[in-house]
């Protein structure tokens, strides 16, 4: 699943409640297991998983032990940490793989037109091998992406995910996310091979992710 959108939608914020939400026992929605949370751009804030946790009746600081943060310094670094995570998904019972962001990287070490062939074709690749491993370990993969402003979009919203093509047929679900009143924030299902399209409005609170409240 791809979550896309501007600075300050929620999408980090997502990642993390996440990351608490799989820790729970299957008949709370979870799938009781860990994280492995692969940071990109430096967003990952312990006392965000603290509170989230205890919100959810689970010990903080077994929870956050329970995610296993991982910073990614460059776009080699970054496809090495999936590639080498086979043993570590199976010893540490991982359910759920974080990149946040997945195109950050990428993005500021591939610039230009002329180096675009290079950066889509490394990009495939990672997608591929986060897919490998959801598919062989029956585990999800959460990965958060950057947008963009199409300039030549006349009507309509011309924001775009970071990724062209490439990003935007691998997941299987695609969440545009946008900024609404005060911490409400709007999640579209834009894209699912299994899902109609949809939005709902959420709300972020000092306790993590929830509905709004009227």
């Amino acid at each position: 699943t791809e979550f896309f959108g501007e600075f300050g939608t929620g999408k980090s914020q997502l990642a993390f409640q996440l990351s608490v939400n799989v820790q729970l026992p299957p008949e709370k929605g979870g799938l009781q297991g860990t994280t492995l949370f692969i940071d990109t751009e430096g967003t990952f804030v312990p006392t965000r998983i603290r509170s989230m946790a205890e919100a959810q009746g689970l010990n903080p600081e077994n929870a956050l032990q329970n995610v296993y943060w991982i910073r990614a310094i460059n776009s080699d670094h970054q496809i090495a940490i999936v590639e080498g995570a086979k043993d570590f998904v199976q010893k540490h019972g991982v359910r759920l793989i974080v990149v946040d962001s997945v195109t950050s990287l990428f993005r500021s070490e591939y610039p230009g037109r002329e180096n675009l062939a290079s950066r889509q074709q490394k990009l495939n690749l990672h997608l591929h091998s986060l897919l490998r491993l959801a598919e062989i370990y029956n585990l999800a993969v959460v990965v958060t992406n950057q947008v963009m402003a199409t300039p030549d979009m006349f009507y309509g919203d011309p924001t775009r995910a970071v990724g062209g093509n490439i990003i935007g047929h691998t997941p299987n679900n695609r969440v545009y996310l946008r900024k609404s009143k005060g911490q409400k924030r709007i999640a579209r299902l834009v894209d699912s091979s299994y899902l109609e399209p949809g939005e709902v409005v959420f709300e972020i609170t000092t306790q993590g992710i929830r509905d709004p409240q009227e």
